[in-house]
């Protein structure tokens, strides 16, 4: 099932994520929705918190991106109580995106490596390392679970230049394929 996503001004947006074990109700199904949110919105990451659930679940499939990175073409993963260890490795510049932010893309200095020690669909625990593409949109996920959004990790001046176009977000000004709902 599609769900809607939340947009930029929901309350739920900066909300820090509560921890999830296997007793969630209908935790499969969450997941397969997610994946189907995400794919409907031309995304290759969405956290709970974007479709109104301040847990700590995060949906990632970067095969989208195979064409910047063969190794891409299989990364699919579910992130549950993740928790990022470290970030190490030089600071990139990419523009990023979100489904919470539609029609905004920034320049978002990022460390090129990360840890993180999460649990997978079958609440089985991982610890591991990703680099390059996969790090950058593990970074952007985990800091939905911590009521972040890529616009916070802009310069001051930056965020004031948006600040127009945040404000317009926020009250549903703008055009989009997928379904969504303002903060109420």
């Amino acid at each position: 099932m599609i769900r809607p996503v939340y947009i930029y001004g929901s309350p739920v947006l900066r909300k820090v994520a509560q921890d999830i074990d296997s007793t969630y109700p209908d935790i499969k199904q969450l997941i397969e929705d997610m994946f189907e949110t995400m794919y409907h919105s031309d995304g290759v990451g969405l956290a709970a918190p974007q479709i109104g659930l301040s847990i700590r679940l995060i949906v990632i499939d970067d095969s989208p991106m195979e064409e910047d990175d063969p190794a891409l073409k299989d990364f699919k993963k579910v992130f549950i109580n993740a928790k990022i260890i470290e970030r190490f490795g030089e600071k990139v510049l990419f523009k990023e995106g979100c489904l919470s932010i539609p029609n905004l893309r920034e320049e978002v200095e990022r460390e090129s490596s990360v840890r993180i020690q999460y649990l997978d669909e079958n609440f089985i625990p991982h610890d591991e390392v990703f680099e390059g593409i996969p790090a950058r949109v593990i970074q952007h996920e985990y800091d939905h679970l911590e009521g972040v959004m890529f616009t916070d990790r802009l310069s001051v001046l930056r965020r004031k230049l948006i600040g127009g176009k945040l404000n317009s977000i926020s009250k549903g000004k703008f055009d989009i394929d997928y379904k969504f709902r303002l903060a109420k």
